[in-house]
């Protein structure tokens, strides 16, 4: 396969976007939409190939996974993208200088996007429905694992592009091995952006090895706090939520930091996850508060290498803390800056910890499992970006663009 050549036509399809308008748009995104639904059964007949050949122990298989009621979301979520305005030609400035220049600053389209994932076929539909929606052609690289998936979505999408005449350049799946990846990360002058979804080694290879830019999609650390202030029903059901709602995915519960004080109400606050049976590595003072009060069979005592890891299954650690400060200090030590969260009654010590945390999203009272672009209502999302520049939090349509001046005269020459 001609690598150059996928390239190129990726590049060419972007420019043909830039004059293709918002309703034809919206109009290609109801109708794949509709036809991921309509096609629900052989989607899954090829998603069952790709859960075939993976260990369903493995943390990635509900990654993998694709369900009636998963594929029905997504048609919802492409709608959702569907409806929203368009970011495009978004004026950000406006103004005159004094020799009667007119400068703007407008929002455009990125170009040609590549996204480098694993295991996760909805990525698929997601980032096809964002960058047409933001004007972008995107470049799918995906993982062995979900291959057969991979295929049949985007097969999907290019029965509607031809449909509605489009360019099916437009979104382009790469062939699953090794050797795409390295083209794709060295596709200079060709691809604009590149923004790699999946674990803490395929991210830091991808920022090791691209030549052109890349928004880092971190790994997921979460951490939740039981300050000395909490409502203990509250924290029960943010901890359950958090951690078992769905375990492999980034925003999921790793550790509960908890006061000391609060140490007497540790039982309550995990008896829900003895049901499900949630592995515990508790430091000592909570091993020894839980200890004939939770599972045997799931409880251990931690040790350092428990803290600061993404489980990505129904694992977490405990930390017991003398304070806030103790607790804000831990958060900095461990966090990958994705999404940690303060249970508290206290509205002084819920502002201290959004000040304080540095993190995507910083949660009051409220589980981590938000920290999704749909729940933000942004539509659906790329990823959960934990970089400081250009895009932080989940990035939708506004994250997927950048702007250009336009400036404008009548003969004006610079002395």
């Amino acid at each position: 396969m001609n690598l150059t050549a996928i390239f190129h036509a990726a590049k060419e399809a972007s420019r043909q976007l830039r004059f293709i308008d918002d309703q034809s748009i919206s109009t290609i995104l109801m109708e794949v939409a509709d036809a991921a639904e309509q096609q629900t059964d052989r989607l899954l007949t090829e998603n069952k190939k790709d859960l075939d050949r993976m260990d369903p122990t493995d943390p990635k298989y509900d990654r993998l996974k694709l369900t009636k009621e998963r594929l029905a979301d997504i048609a919802s979520d492409m709608r959702h993208v569907a409806g929203l305005p368009s970011p495009l030609g978004t004026v950000l400035a406006d103004y005159t200088r004094p020799n009667g220049m007119q400068i703007k600053k407008v929002r455009v389209a990125f170009g040609v996007i590549g996204i480098i994932y694993e295991s996760r076929p909805n990525v698929s539909f997601d980032v096809f429905s964002l960058c047409l929606r933001s004007g972008n052609a995107c470049i799918l690289k995906g993982s062995r694992d979900a291959h057969y998936s991979n295929e049949a979505i985007v097969a999907i999408i290019h029965d509607v592009l031809h449909k509605r005449g489009m360019n099916p350049a437009t979104c382009t799946l790469l062939p699953s091995d090794r050797e795409a990846t390295q083209h794709l990360m060295h596709a200079v002058g060709w691809v604009d952006l590149i923004i790699p979804r999946g674990s803490a080694g395929l991210i830091q290879f991808v920022r090791e090895n691209a030549k052109i830019p890349v928004i880092e999609t971190g790994a997921g650390i979460c951490h939740t706090y039981i300050d000395k202030d909490a409502d203990i029903d509250k924290g029960k059901a943010i901890i359950f939520n958090a951690k078992t709602r769905r375990p492999s995915v980034c925003n999921a519960l790793d550790c509960l930091v908890i006061h000391q004080d609060r140490l007497g109400d540790l039982p309550k606050l995990c008896a829900d996850l003895a049901t499900a049976h949630v592995r515990i590595w508790a430091d000592e003072e909570a091993y020894k508060t839980l200890n004939g009060l939770y599972p045997a069979e799931l409880l251990n005592q931690a040790t350092t290498e428990h803290f600061g890891i993404e489980f990505l299954s129904l694992q977490m650690s405990i930390k017991t803390v003398q304070n806030l400060k103790e607790a804000l200090d831990h958060i900095a030590q461990y966090s990958s800056m994705h999404s940690e969260c303060i249970v508290s009654e206290d509205e002084t010590s819920c502002a201290v910890f959004a000040q304080s945390v540095d993190a995507a999203c910083v949660y009051a009272n409220v589980s981590t499992a938000f920290t999704d672009g749909s729940q933000f209502g942004l539509g659906a999302e790329i990823g959960i970006s934990t970089q400081k520049l250009h895009a932080r939090g989940p990035m939708a349509l506004e994250e997927l663009t950048t702007y250009k001046w336009l400036v404008r005269g009548d003969g004006q020459i610079r002395k």
